[in-house]
C-alpha cells in the first residue's frame, strides 16, 4: 500500500524529472527541482506570479496534505512565494484537470530577472497531518485542479 511519495506527472515521463529527496536524516523538507528553464521577471505592481513547473505530483494519506515552502536561501536570492505557503490537499493527486501537477508560484523581489534552470532546487515539500473539528461534515469531492475549490456534492 502506498502511503506518501512523489511521481512524475503525465507529459513529463521522458524529461528526466528527479524525485525529491531529503538531504539529511533529520531534514523535514524534500528538495524539489524545476522541471524546465524559466525566467522570473523582476517585480512591478500588477505582475502575476510566475508558476514554476515541477513535473511532479505527490500522494499522501486522506488525513494529510503537503506544504510547498521556500528554501531558507530563497529570499536572499529574490524568491518570494506568492502565497507564502502552498497547501495541497490529498485529493489533488491525479485530478482530471492536470494529473495533480504541483507548481511553485514565485515573485522576484530582486532588481533583475532571475533565470531558473531545469534541475535547480526551487523549494521544499513537507508532508503534514491535519485535524478536523468534532462537528466537521465535509463530504464534497474535488472536481478541479490548480487553485480549485470546485466540489461535487
Amino acid at each position: 500500500m502506498k502511503v506518501r511519495g512523489f511521481e512524475v506527472v503525465k507529459g513529463y515521463e521522458d524529461k528526466d524529472i528527479h524525485i525529491p529527496v531529503r538531504k539529511t536524516a533529520h531534514s523535514a523538507g524534500y528538495d524539489v527541482e524545476a522541471a524546465e528553464d524559466i525566467v522570473i521577471p523582476k517585480y512591478y505592481p500588477g505582475i502575476k506570479p510566475t508558476l514554476i513547473p515541477t513535473g511532479l505530483k505527490a500522494y499522501c494519506m486522506e488525513d494529510e496534505c503537503f506544504l510547498l515552502l521556500n528554501r531558507s536561501s530563497g529570499p536572499k536570492k529574490g524568491f518570494l512565494l506568492a502565497n507564502s505557503v502552498g497547501l495541497v490537499d490529498s485529493d489533488y493527486y491525479g485530478n482530471a484537470d492536470n494529473d495533480g501537477h504541483f507548481y511553485f508560484a514565485y515573485f522576484n523581489c530582486s532588481d533583475h530577472d532571475i533565470e531558473v534552470k531545469k534541475g535547480d532546487v526551487i523549494g521544499q515539500v513537507v508532508f503534514q497531518k491535519y485535524l478536523v473539528t468534532d462537528c466537521d461534515q465535509a463530504s464534497g469531492v474535488r472536481c478541479g485542479g490548480f487553485g480549485s475549490t470546485d466540489i461535487k456534492k
